[in-house]
């Protein structure tokens, strides 16, 4: 198991355009074989901050989420919704504590 879990900060006044960009990749991910969860929320104290949970059954979900145009997509649309300063970090969770 893969997880994936940090931030994306958005642009002062590009929230509204960022939102649906944002639901476009969430719902498009969650329908991914090998995804597990993928959870993106605006932190309730800066509304500008989305913080990132992701969690895939393998690497190669993983590789294979990050092959997709819907990624291609997301990737492409960061500048023109204001997204950035990106902090994400991966986590092997393969020896899982039950």
């Amino acid at each position: 198991m893969i997880i994936l879990a940090g931030t994306v900060r958005i642009q002062p006044g590009m929230r509204a355009k960022a939102i649906p960009h944002i639901q476009t990749m969430v719902a498009a991910s969650r329908a991914e074989a090998g995804c597990t969860a993928f959870d993106f929320s605006i932190d309730i104290f800066d509304d500008h901050l989305v913080r990132v949970f992701e969690i895939y059954e393998s690497q190669a979900a993983l590789d294979a989420h990050r092959d997709t145009p819907h990624f291609a997509a997301w990737r492409a649309g960061w500048a023109e919704c204001g997204i950035g300063d990106r902090a994400i970090s991966e986590y092997d969770a393969t020896a899982r504590n039950k």
